[in-house]
């Protein structure tokens, strides 16, 4: 029974020791010299000029979601390009299926103006 989990448990070490080596040498080899420049907050090139607790605008999140969404249907696209073949008609019009509901997905975001900022 043990010698079932023993390649499993070799691995884990093998896994944790990878981690932590480089983070116990440079513990060891790393001069710590803080100064104002390193320990000041960096967001987009400039320091910060409100409070960091602002909301967010829902627009920038939507667009998140759309880039995630396309970016998943270029991701599709590649292997089904490649295997168009062999999955024949069936496999085509799935495809076409899918893209036609992204399709109508990205023309109600465009209808409801989440793509423009103003």
């Amino acid at each position: 029974m043990l010698t079932n989990y023993l390649p499993i448990l070799l691995f884990m070490l093998l896994g944790v020791a990878i981690a932590a080596v480089p983070l116990i040498i440079n513990r060891i080899i790393a001069v710590y010299k803080p100064n104002p420049e390193k320990n000041s907050p960096f967001e987009c090139g400039f320091p910060a000029f409100e409070d960091s607790r602002i909301p967010f605008d829902v627009r920038y999140y939507l667009v998140a979601l759309l880039f995630i969404i396309f970016d998943l249907e270029t991701a599709f696209l590649f292997p089904w390009a490649v295997s168009i073949r062999d999955i024949g008609w069936f496999g085509f019009f799935a495809m076409m299926v899918f893209l036609a509901i992204l399709v109508i997905g990205f023309i109600f975001e465009w209808k409801k103006g989440a793509l423009e900022w103003e």
